[in-house]
């Protein structure tokens, strides 16, 4: 029997059955919807936690000198031609910075406190976090500013404000500490407040002052966009031509220097799977369930056609096509109601700033964003049919599997 023929009678026969098959079509549409939506939010927490691992001075590439993971301190530095630029074709890089970032501790009037102080040229930060936080006060202006930026929590802690002194103690390239006094220029205000109490910036040139000693401690190199960065040829290219460079140093990708964040990116991806099959799983029960009883009201029909000389191969395929069908128009519903969600409705995103301190631990933002990837949707789509491909054979094979004679007589 032509394919066209069949094809008419599967879609006429839709029609028959109007409200078994609507019940049908919204459970497709429901599935698809949902896990669409829920793929686009497991992303946006997957690339939440990647852009807050790069933006935490880290950046996708970093070079380091060897041993300053292990004691990160002022002598384990390395110096930097004042004209040196990435050997990196143009369109790959977005920016890159070059700074000294060593532990010391800071001093108000009243409290004492551990931090991180980072010396930072203000005009290429705009590769990490600091180039999105929110200033009270005035900004750094340069890598001359012998004034710091400290975070609003960590003001709080110190009962401090902006235009007062603080006094930071840390230690130069000769060993000995050094003591300083630094008025504030501004306060930041960061996604979480476990960065506000980290990190104390002030110009790297006053920062080399300081410690008397004209070095840095990093160069973070941050990739262009975010199709290069799910390129892992490109981030090896990048991270090789650094390499060749700084042939004594240590260069190294965002996921050795944060190695939770990135296993916890890994990891989503089969979270993502498995999450699809559960969901698809439950789909295809009640698809057959429908389907058998579908095939077994119209057990006569199928015995009539099979007497007039339809082969069993036919009634087969009129079968799988019947479920091709309403799986077709069901995924196709469901994933434009699925793309309405993700940008109609949760396009803002989703506030989580009631959980912030949980959701820091997590390595999230306090708005989580759903993220729809292409190849979601075609992994979603794909795997639809071929579920509800599967999920029509047995109800196929029972339709064939009585005689004419006595479907019949049923």
């Amino acid at each position: 029997m032509p394919l066209k023929l069949l094809a008419q009678l599967s879609t006429r026969n839709l029609f028959r059955h109007r409200r078994r098959n609507l019940m049908m079509l919204l459970a497709i549409v429901v599935a698809v919807a949902g896990v669409i939506l829920t793929n686009a939010l497991i992303r946006g927490m997957q690339y939440d936690m990647r852009e807050a691992a790069v933006a935490n001075l880290t950046g996708h590439i970093k070079v380091l000198a060897p041993g300053y993971l292990d004691d990160p301190n002022i002598e384990k530095s390395f110096r930097l031609a004042p004209d040196w630029q990435p050997d990196v074709p143009a369109g790959e890089v977005e920016g890159w910075a070059a700074r000294i970032r060593i532990p010391a501790v800071i001093m108000s009037e009243r409290e004492t406190r551990g931090i991180q102080f980072v010396g930072v040229d203000p005009a290429r930060e705009n590769i990490s976090f600091l180039g999105d936080v929110t200033l009270i006060g005035e900004g750094l202006k340069d890598a001359e500013d012998g004034r710091v930026l400290i975070g609003v929590e960590l003001a709080r802690q110190l009962e401090t404000e902006v235009g007062r002194r603080l006094v930071i103690i840390t230690q130069g390239l000769d060993g000995k500490n050094r003591e300083a006094g630094f008025r504030i220029a501004g306060l930041y205000d960061a996604e979480g407040t476990a960065l506000e109490k980290q990190f104390v910036f002030t110009g790297v040139g006053a920062l080399q002052k300081m410690v008397n000693a004209d070095v840095v401690t990093e160069v973070s190199v941050k990739l262009q966009d975010d199709a290069l960065v799910t390129d892992d040829k490109l981030e090896l290219d990048v991270k090789s031509r650094l390499a060749s460079f700084f042939s004594t140093l240590d260069v190294m990708d965002w996921q050795e220097l944060e190695p939770q964040a990135a296993a916890m990116f890994v990891y989503v991806d089969s979270a993502i799977l498995i999450w699809f099959l559960v969901i698809m799983g439950a789909l295809i029960f009640g698809l057959v369930n429908t389907l058998v009883t579908a095939v077994m009201e119209r057990i006569r029909e199928f015995g009539m056609l099979r007497a007039v000389g339809m082969k069993p191969s036919a009634v087969v395929m009129q079968v799988v096509l019947e479920s091709t069908i309403i799986m077709l128009v069901g995924v196709s519903v469901g994933i434009v109601v699925g793309w309405l969600l993700c940008t109609a409705w949760l396009g803002d995103g989703i506030d989580l700033s009631r959980w912030s301190e949980g959701i820091e631990m997590a390595g999230m933002r306090s708005r989580l964003t759903p993220r729809l990837m292409g190849h979601d949707v075609i992994l979603v789509t794909v795997l639809s049919l071929v579920f509800g491909v599967i999920a029509a054979l047995y109800p196929a094979w029972r339709a064939v599997k009585l005689k004419p004679l006595e479907a019949i007589r049923r």
